[in-house]
């Protein structure tokens, strides 16, 4: 049985790996921000905390939260979407809350929770987006997001050194049908979160010592982006 954390778990993405990964037998800690959401993933078998990522004051709580666990998979899922283009500039309080969650929330968390996955030399997943591939951009349709996803890359690349005992990965989940998503989106959750599991799985590796270079830019199937 492994233990497994879950960063954003309320609805889509984040829900679902809950209920597969409880399913399958795992122990499941996850987090939302409201009774709601705490009370669902309750109900689903998992065991709720607190985490509001677009609050710091939240996020520096979640360790003292953790002490004494042995993460075997962490995953961060939280994020937001805009679909702007560069025809006008953004304005400053949705850059500020687009960055937050994106990369922010991912660069106070990470510290947070990546010493407990170092003690079960275990993994670190943060759900990124081809949106973030620099070589495959084609337009400047959701042009903060691509800033805000190409920023968590390069966060996480940036910090995996500091943590050599633990295996990041940057995941793209696909265009998948949840609220961020839309209807119109091809791939369901079930089946993006079911792939990621087995990425995920199949990529973990008994090194014990990883650096910047060593973090996949993967697609939900397992297929890597070719450069960055």
């Amino acid at each position: 049985m492994k233990t497994v954390l879950v960063m954003g778990a309320s609805r889509g993405i984040g829900l679902e790996l809950v209920r597969q990964y409880v399913e399958a037998g795992d122990r499941v800690i996850a987090t939302a921000r409201d009774e709601a959401g705490l009370a669902c993933l309750r109900d689903m078998g998992a065991e709720p905390k607190t985490l509001d990522v677009a609050n710091p004051a939240s996020v520096s709580g979640l360790s003292w939260q953790l002490d004494g666990e042995k993460i075997d998979i962490a995953y961060y899922v939280a994020g937001v979407f805009s679909d702007e283009d560069a025809k006008s500039p953004p304005t400053q309080q949705a850059f500020d809350a687009m960055m937050h969650v994106n990369v922010l929330g991912a660069m106070q968390a990470l510290p947070q929770v990546a010493p407990w996955v170092e003690e079960a030399r275990g993994q670190f997943v943060f759900i990124t987006s081809d949106f973030a591939h620099i070589g495959g951009v084609q337009s400047s349709r959701a042009w903060m997001y691509h800033v805000s996803k190409a920023a968590l890359n390069m966060a996480v690349v940036a910090a995996q050194p500091d943590y050599p005992n633990a295996q990041f990965l940057l995941i793209h989940p696909g265009w998948v049908r949840t609220d961020m998503g839309t209807a119109q989106a091809p791939l369901l959750p079930e089946d993006s979160v079911a792939a990621i599991r087995k990425t995920v799985a199949q990529r973990k590796t008994p090194k014990t010592s990883h650096t910047c270079a060593d973090v996949p830019y993967l697609r939900w199937d397992g297929s890597a982006f070719s450069g960055w």
